[in-house]
């Protein structure tokens, strides 16, 4: 007994109906999306390719191997890959049915196919649902992971970040000091301290204080270039290290504008805060050998210098810095 087209289509999605002389007389629906108004009246040979087995050029010729696997794949493009196996329909002609095999993700992805296009027995679809799945399952694994990044990004930030001012702070530092030590870098350390800035707070209060230290270390980011570092050390403690800048004047000139800005009064509403800053320099050259601790200890005894001079200056180290120490015994850590 020939089923009717309707069962066909609903048991073969994937199917066609070759007449004797091989041409397309019926295609199920799901094979008729993949081609839509392509299929029907075409001979079947100048729509699908036989891969395997070869040699399989006429009708005749596929009805001899009616019953066993055929590997075919459509001429034009995208040129989707099919199992198929066609049978005799008792006219002389056959049913050829078709699956994708292992180009399913392929056909689905290129043909925007759902589970309603294949037999609800055709395990295809469970493939489907676990290909939907792992689908979901990996956007979710990245997007944890776009979140965890972004997350551990913002603790780095945050972990080498004044909180107040938005400089680095000393942790930043002494990373960044430890780095330059540990190789052949030459730099310029300044050691900065605020002159007055105890009489803001004792004056006017902290939150007056606080927008100093604000406006300081913005005055302070407008001179400076941005592959230098500037860090908040202390309550009013700032150290800037200047890679690759070693020449006294040009040092010297850099400091000058950064104390002539802190000297600008600095308005908090109806309040004019003055404070000054005074600053001891030290300077690495490629040549030598230096330590954190070394270059810092440079730095202050100059700073007190400048301190003694008068205040809103600043004064070179004359002391040739230490040799370098291991970079854990900087940093207090275990061997």
């Amino acid at each position: 007994m020939k089923l009717p087209i309707d069962a066909l289509d609903t048991l073969c999605p994937m199917h066609t109906v070759v007449s004797p002389t091989g041409l397309v007389l019926s295609v199920g629906p799901t094979l008729a999306k993949l081609r839509p108004n392509q299929l029907t009246g075409r001979a079947f040979l100048d729509i699908f390719e036989v891969q395997r087995p070869r040699g399989l050029g006429s009708m005749d010729t596929l009805l001899k191997f009616s019953g066993r696997k055929l590997h075919l794949r459509f001429r034009d493009v995208p040129k989707t890959s099919f199992k198929a196996v066609m049978v005799a329909d008792g006219t002389g002609g056959g049913i050829v049915k078709l699956s994708f095999g292992i180009s399913l993700v392929e056909a689905v992805n290129d043909y925007s196919l759902s589970n309603k296009d294949f037999d609800p027995t055709d395990l295809s679809v469970e493939m489907l649902y676990l290909i939907e799945a792992k689908s979901i399952a990996m956007e979710a694994t990245h997007t944890l992971n776009r979140r965890l990044q972004t997350a551990r990004i913002a603790a780095e930030k945050q972990a080498f970040t004044d909180p107040l001012t938005g400089l680095r702070n000393r942790r930043a530092m002494d990373s960044t000091l430890s780095r330059l030590c540990a190789t052949s870098s030459a730099f310029c350390l300044v050691h900065l301290d605020l002159d007055h800035f105890k009489a803001v707070n004792d004056t006017h209060g902290h939150a007056a204080g606080d927008h100093v230290l604000q406006e300081t270390a913005h005055r302070m980011l407008r001179i400076i270039r941005r592959e230098d570092t500037i860090a908040r050390v202390g309550g009013d403690e700032f150290i800037l290290v200047f890679e690759e800048l070693v020449e006294p004047q040009f040092i010297s000139d850099v400091v000058d504008r950064i104390i002539n800005e802190i000297r600008i009064p600095i308005r908090y509403g109806a309040i004019s805060c003055r404070i000054s800053g005074s600053a001891g320099i030290s300077i690495r050259i490629s040549s030598q050998n230096a330590s954190p601790k070394g270059m810092i200890a440079a730095a202050d005894e100059a700073l007190y210098k400048a301190k003694a001079s008068g205040r809103s200056c600043h004064k070179f180290s004359e002391t040739i810095v230490e040799p370098t120490e291991s970079i854990n015994d900087e940093l207090g850590l275990e061997p």
